[in-house]
């Protein structure tokens, strides 16, 4: 299968560079694959599971939370709020945030504004849980 070039980073830095045959991750539209001889494309980044398929058919998969997705030229650029490896998440972590989350929103009379954080972070620890199953 053909092959083009991916760029992967956070604000803390780059995290991947090299050639893929495939990038899957959610937008904020639904899930979307790149591959080769993508037309130009530009998207927000949702929040959910990711993968990129190596050119040994081997699948390296993520928690991809928040950013942007490019194809410019033949060229994938994912600039990427937070991108944790599958290897990289602490499953204990994710667990301990799930049940906070969870005991949170079982609170009453939270705010709005507390729901929606509580919500959010539930989602986060939730698809960090996904991944490193």
């Amino acid at each position: 299968m053909k092959t083009y070039p991916l760029r992967i980073g956070t604000p803390d830095g780059l995290l991947f560079e090299g050639e893929v045959e495939r990038v899957m991750c959610r937008t904020i539209t639904g899930d979307v694959a790149i591959l080769a001889d993508h037309m130009n494309y530009v998207t927000a980044l949702g929040m959910g599971e990711a993968f990129i398929r190596l050119p040994d058919g081997t699948d390296r998969y993520a928690a991809c939370i928040g950013g942007m997705l490019s194809v410019m030229n033949g060229s994938c650029h994912l600039l990427a709020t937070t991108w944790e490896w599958k290897e990289d998440i602490d499953k204990d972590r994710a667990l301990r945030a799930k049940e906070k989350a969870e005991a949170i929103l079982a609170t009453e009379g939270l705010s709005d504004k507390d729901f929606k954080l509580a919500q959010a972070k539930l989602n986060r620890a939730l698809v960090r849980l996904s991944v490193s199953k």
